[in-house]
């Protein structure tokens, strides 16, 4: 066996049905009294509902979060921290609003306890992503993991089926970088190949029936695996090309990935054989990229990035952004066929193995 380095990152989960009734014990074991809770526009009603529990330890709400999570959101959610004293953050909701309560820790050191309503799996990751003047920039800090994640099956029984199919593809392509990582190790590919095989198996069972417990519990538990290994190794092409992307034409986070996934698997397969082995077994099939494009287009997702905004002409200046400040990746980048890769992203078209 190779050399290997591991390090698990600190959190605290609680996972099941009707978990959100633990939130004041959760509070009282952060010593939280100034509570904010943090939404999206569209979530500000549920999250309300949720923090009920809570009580007075609510002292104020902020309910602005949004894609990309863009710095002036964050200053703007900073003065109502400032204002009523905070001591502890509640997210509710996607990786739009863990990302703003991540960005918030990172300027206070505050703890977090997130509820999570989608599969997005970035409550389980010291990473964040924010974007200024169009530009996405990455970093990981321990001040940025989330000291809590509360998962409740019951929330994601409502989440309408194409999200349900977009976030989900979403969170496999957090498990699918981690397995050709340059820090990959055994425990991670582990927890990636289970997690990546528990969302696959549960998203056509949730196409067929948004209220499946079991295809819920499995997605949602599939989501935490895959985002506990991103956040303990490193990301490579994919994410990099979607963080240019969703800077530089705030495109849908979960469908950018998921339309952009098939094509970084293809890019990288002949670099990767051992990773791309376990991805076949994770997805029962022997071609990983043209899988992971039919599963998502058989159940309804876009595959253009055309369809989901990005300009015509653009492609030229994301590919230069993008090689700009690149991630590691274990195939040399080549701007000829990165270009390629996203033309074929851009029409939608099935993905090639270079």
């Amino acid at each position: 066996m190779e050399r290997f380095l591991y390090t698990g990152n600190p959190a605290r989960v609680v996972f099941g049905q009707g978990t959100i009734a633990s939130l004041p014990e959760e509070a009282d074991r952060l010593k939280a009294r100034r509570i904010l809770v943090l939404s999206t526009p569209e979530q500000a009603s549920q999250a309300a509902d949720i923090a009920k529990s809570l009580g007075a330890r609510v002292v104020a709400t902020f309910s602005k979060a949004q894609m990309h999570t863009p710095v002036e959101v964050t200053a703007d959610a900073m003065k109502t921290v400032e204002r009523h004293d905070i001591d502890a953050l509640l997210s509710v909701g996607g990786g739009s609003t863990t990302g703003l309560g991540k960005a918030i820790a990172l300027r206070t050191d505050l703890p977090q306890i997130v509820v999570p309503t989608t599969y997005a799996g970035s409550e389980a990751t010291p990473i964040l992503g924010e974007t200024d003047g169009g530009r996405k920039v990455t970093r990981s800090d321990p001040r940025i993991l989330p000291e809590v994640i509360v998962y409740d099956v019951d929330l994601t029984l409502t989440l309408p089926v194409p999200l349900s199919v977009t976030s989900g593809i979403n969170a496999v392509a957090h498990a699918v970088e981690a397995l050709y990582a340059k820090e990959a190790n055994p425990v991670v590919s582990l927890m990636a190949e289970e997690g990546i095989g528990a969302i696959v198996r549960a998203l056509p069972r949730i196409h067929a029936d948004k209220g499946d417990v079991e295809g819920r519990s499995s997605a949602l538990y599939g989501a935490w695996l895959c985002g506990v290994c991103l956040g303990s190794v490193g990301m490579a092409l994919h994410h990099k090309l979607c963080h240019t992307l969703g800077g530089m034409f705030n495109l849908p986070h979960a469908q950018l990935h998921t339309a952009v996934l098939p094509h970084a698997v293809a890019y990288n397969a002949s670099a990767t054989s051992a990773a791309m082995e376990r991805l076949s077994r994770a997805l029962a099939a022997p071609d990983p990229a043209m899988a992971l494009h039919k599963l998502a287009k058989g159940l309804g997702a876009e595959m253009s990035l055309r369809d989901l905004g990005m300009p015509d002409g653009s492609i030229e200046a994301a590919a230069d952004q993008a090689l700009s400040n690149a991630y590691w990746n274990p195939r040399a980048l080549d701007r000829g066929a990165l270009v390629q890769l996203l033309e074929r992203a851009f029409r939608g078209d099935e993905p090639r193995l270079e």
